[in-house]
Order: C-alpha cells, then sequence, then structure tokens
C-alpha cells in the first residue's frame, strides 16, 4: 500500500484517535498499518453459533435445485436491464420462508448486465452464453450513455495513451468486467475527507 506523508496531524484527528495504539498509520494514510495494530483477535470457540433453522434448510435446498440447472446451462437467466439499486423489482427464493430479502435482480441466480463497466465485456459474455444483446442497450451506451472504460481513457494524458499504446504500462482498462472504482471507506473514518484529498492532489503532482 503506498503511502504520503502529512505534517501536521490536526488536533481533530489526534482527539479521535484517543484510545488507539499510535502507530505510522497516525503519520502516513496507512490503514492496514492501523488495522495491525489495534485489533483484537477472537480464539475462541464456535459454541456459540446456532445451527441453521429449517426455514433457511429449505431456502438453501431450493437454491442448490438452482445451481444444478444452473451448472447445466452455464447461465440460468440473464436481465438486461441494466444494473443499478433500483434497476429491478424485488426477488424471492422462497417468499414464504424469507425473512431477509433481496437479491440483486428480480429471480435467484437470474445475471444482470452492467454496461457501465464497459459495453464490449456485456456483449461478449451474452453472445458467449447464446444470448442476444438488447439492440436498445447497445445503443444508449454506444450513443448516449458513457461508460467507465471510456471515462477513464478520457482522462487519460496524451502521454499516457502513447505509454499504453507502446505497452509501457499495462493493465488499463480495456473492457472491464467489474469496471468500478473501489472505495476504501475505512479511510474517510480514520483521516477525514480533507486529509485524504490532500493526499490525492500529492500523488497527482
Amino acid at each position: 500500500m503506498a503511502t504520503v506523508s502529512h505534517e501536521p496531524i490536526q488536533e481533530a484527528s489526534l482527539s479521535a484517535w484517543n484510545g488507539f495504539r499510535k502507530s505510522l498509520w497516525q503519520k502516513e494514510i496507512d490503514v492496514r498499518d492501523f488495522i495491525q495494530q489495534n485489533y483484537t483477535p477472537y480464539e475462541g470457540g464456535e459454541s456459540f453459533l446456532a445451527s441453521a433453522t429449517e426455514r433457511t434448510r429449505n431456502i438453501w435446498n431450493r437454491l442448490n435445485e438452482l445451481f444444478v440447472e444452473e451448472r447445466r446451462k452455464g447461465v440460468l437467466d440473464v436481465s438486461q436491464i441494466p444494473s443499478s439499486i433500483t434497476a429491478h423489482g424485488p426477488g424471492y427464493i422462497d417468499r414464504e420462508d424469507e425473512i431477509i430479502v433481496g437479491l440483486q435482480t428480480d429471480a435467484p441466480l437470474k445475471r444482470a448486465v452492467m454496461p457501465n463497466g464497459g459495453l464490449r465485456m456485456v456483449v461478449n459474455s451474452l453472445k458467449a452464453y447464446g444470448y442476444e444483446p438488447d439492440p436498445q442497450v447497445v445503443e444508449t451506451f454506444s450513443k448516449y450513455r458513457k461508460t467507465h472504460n471510456e471515462a477513464v481513457f478520457d482522462a487519460y494524458t496524451a502521454d499516457i495513451r502513447k505509454c499504453r499504446n507502446s505497452h509501457i504500462l499495462t493493465g488499463l482498462p480495456d473492457a472491464y468486467g467489474r469496471g468500478r472504482i473501489i472505495g476504501d471507506y475505512r479511510r474517510v473514518a480514520l483521516y477525514g475527507v480533507s486529509r485524504l484529498i490532500e493526499r490525492k492532489q500529492q500523488e497527482k503532482a
């Protein structure tokens, strides 16, 4: 993990850090060091755990049946509605037995497409499993909606593009299957947004 020194430490941080073990994490952005210095391992047994209820076993048995069908077909089903937190209506494995509900799509093991990460990967994946891409989705993400890949490439400088084309730089996105920036939200709680922004500005410089 890359670290960047930051001095001086704000008084608010010092107050919020009371009770934690002092270490490198207080001088640099280093969440791993904070965790390593301050966690308490659990070394007890599993006796406090309860076994699965009959309701849970019924739901799991239903899923196991679907797993067999999915392995036979490769993909059980696909929704071509571009995925978002509100894209699909509620889906259930077994509505009568479920207490905690919420599936990625409107049916169990029904895959979602995520063209925001890159349209080409979605199209190729659908065709690999015998599905034709929805023409409206293709048109929307080709003409009207910028994908994550396109946004990343738009942010490249001319020098970065040349380095990428000549293979000096590798690992830059072509067809991100999971084209998302994963946020480490623990950093915000530990360091505050202002300090993290300053770090990014230093990295950019």
